[in-house]
């Protein structure tokens, strides 16, 4: 069977499992990997401490500490200063790592990476919109639906207005899950043509050995390229979550 650069999307049930006949909850390829992506932060949160007596950070340390400033500078930047907004920074640093780690899951072989799939991304983004939906609810009650009509707005406008405001507002919750996963999608398609290109031309032997060496440098060129798409798009989903979490807060 001829191998298409779409394989590496497939998802596979590991373990089969249905509650109530239909209810189709098996254990899948993205299942583990987002489990192994969990598992691992916990423990890269765990090694990153400083030791006792150590005056000296490790590496690991030093990684998180610029992480850290990075994620807490955007908290900061749009959400507030104050220690209510300060308060969200450990869940948006959490949402960075876990998508940075699923990210470059697929830049491994025989690995899988959960944010190719849109429906993992609409679900982390369906979640954060409908959270900071409740989370300006809560904080302005009927207020919060003011939003939906600029002030100085013509009444005669009003319906216009509420209709096209509740549009780009539900736009959040397919957008941003739909940006992450063509990203990585995208990249990760790329990725298996170049090398799937290489390999054959090194397994043809003769001058093609030789020839294979330009697609392979830009095969290296776009592993690297691709580990910064990774980080960037984890970034760009924590930067726009903030943005709307301040939008919930300061209702603007």
């Amino acid at each position: 069977m001829a191998y298409s650069a779409f394989d590496q999307f497939e998802i596979i049930r590991i373990i089969p499992l249905h509650l109530f006949g239909n209810l189709d909850i098996s254990i899948t390829n993205s299942t583990i990997f987002m489990f192994i992506a969990l598992i691992y932060l916990i423990v890269l949160y765990s090694v990153s401490g400083i030791k006792e007596g150590s005056l000296v950070p490790s590496r690991w340390q030093s990684v998180m500490e610029i992480i850290y400033e990075t994620v807490f500078g955007v908290v900061e930047d749009n959400i507030g200063k104050d220690k209510e907004s300060q308060a969200y920074f450990p869940w948006i640093l959490t949402v960075f790592m876990f998508i940075v780690l699923m990210n470059l899951f697929g830049i491994i072989p025989y690995t899988f990476s959960p944010t190719a799939h849109i429906a993992v991304t609409f679900g982390l983004s369906l979640s954060i919109f409908i959270g900071v939906t409740l989370l300006g609810m809560v904080n302005h009650g009927s207020n919060y639906f003011s939003m939906f009509m600029p002030a100085g707005s013509p009444l005669i406008l009003a319906p216009f207005m509420i209709v096209i405001e509740l549009i780009s507002h539900t736009a959040k919750a397919v957008s941003l899950g739909v940006r992450l996963a063509a990203n990585i999608t995208a990249g990760h398609i790329l990725f298996a043509i170049l090398s799937g290109f290489t390999w054959t031309m090194l397994t043809s032997g003769g001058f093609m050995i030789i020839a294979s060496l330009f697609p392979m440098a830009i095969v290296l060129f776009i592993t690297i390229i691709e580990m910064a798409v990774a980080v960037i798009q984890a970034y760009v989903f924590s930067l726009l979550t903030a943005i709307y979490i301040s939008e919930s807060i300061h209702l603007h």
